[in-house]
């Protein structure tokens, strides 16, 4: 438990500096970025974003305050590939500057609603200050660790992530939280980084860290299994990206069954 915390409160304090970071009109870079609002490898000639705002597109981010922007260290963009309609109640785990919760709103409409949960006050802060710039009406932040939600059992029609489950020290606990707010029949569409299932647990430690979004990454079948073991169906994990050799940002869906 105090190795967990330990972790925990390290991913606090680098989240909590990404916040006075953005705040302060700069990108929040992650370890190991190459800068320019979104961190970098090599391919080829050129350069591949893995993490960060430049995984968005252009046209989604105009409108939106500039520190939702600044603030973005995911790996991907949960938005483009959740399944989102009028009237959804979305939850976004790790909700940070609150980049994805302001997309979901303006996805869901105003008979929807938009939630984000976060563990560090001045990520809270700087998302609640950006829902009033941006004007935004449906959406609430809630502050709480995304194994032990601060919201009723299925009272939610999706949830997201975006490079936030990676982190967290107790991922059967995030698992099982996610399927309890989720109504019947809910959905996941969630970003995250994923080991190919022959990289141990060893190997990622050496691919990268923990706060770095490397060390502490489920592989795909460990992925799979997590999500079925608490009741999930119908679940996929797709790569998009390599972020280190052999762990890849990816694409992991899944539905919680119909009562019946």
């Amino acid at each position: 438990m105090a190795v967990d915390e330990t972790l925990r409160e390290q991913v606090r304090d680098r989240y909590a500096e990404a916040a006075r970071t953005a705040k302060a009109g700069e990108y929040a870079e992650a370890d190991d970025c190459c800068g320019g609002g979104g961190c970098c490898a090599p391919s080829g000639p050129q350069q591949v974003t893995i993490f960060g705002s430049g995984l968005y597109d252009g046209t989604q981010v105009s409108g939106l305050p500039e520190t939702a922007v600044l603030a973005s260290l995911g790996c991907g963009n949960p938005t483009a590939v959740a399944d989102l309609h009028e009237g959804d109640r979305v939850l976004d785990l790790g909700s940070g500057g609150g980049i994805d919760v302001l997309l979901s709103a303006k996805r869901v409409g105003p008979t929807g609603f938009a939630y984000g949960v976060d563990m560090t006050d001045e990520m809270l802060e700087l998302a609640r200050a950006n829902a009033a710039q941006a004007g935004a009406t449906n959406v609430e932040f809630r502050k709480g660790t995304i194994e032990d939600l601060p919201f009723d059992d299925a009272s939610v029609d999706v949830v997201i992530s975006n490079c936030v489950i990676n982190l967290s020290t107790d991922k059967p606990a995030v698992l099982a939280e996610m399927f309890r707010v989720l109504a019947p029949g809910g959905r996941v569409g969630v970003s995250d980084v994923v080991a190919e299932d022959h990289v141990t647990p060893e190997q990622r430690a050496e691919r990268g860290s923990y706060v770095g979004c490397i060390a502490g990454a489920l592989s795909r079948q460990e992925y799979l299994d997590g999500l079925a073991a608490v009741g999930f169906v119908d679940a996929e994990v797709t790569f998009t990206h390599e972020t280190a050799p052999e762990m890849h940002g990816a694409i992991v869906k899944a539905t919680k069954p119909r009562e019946g």
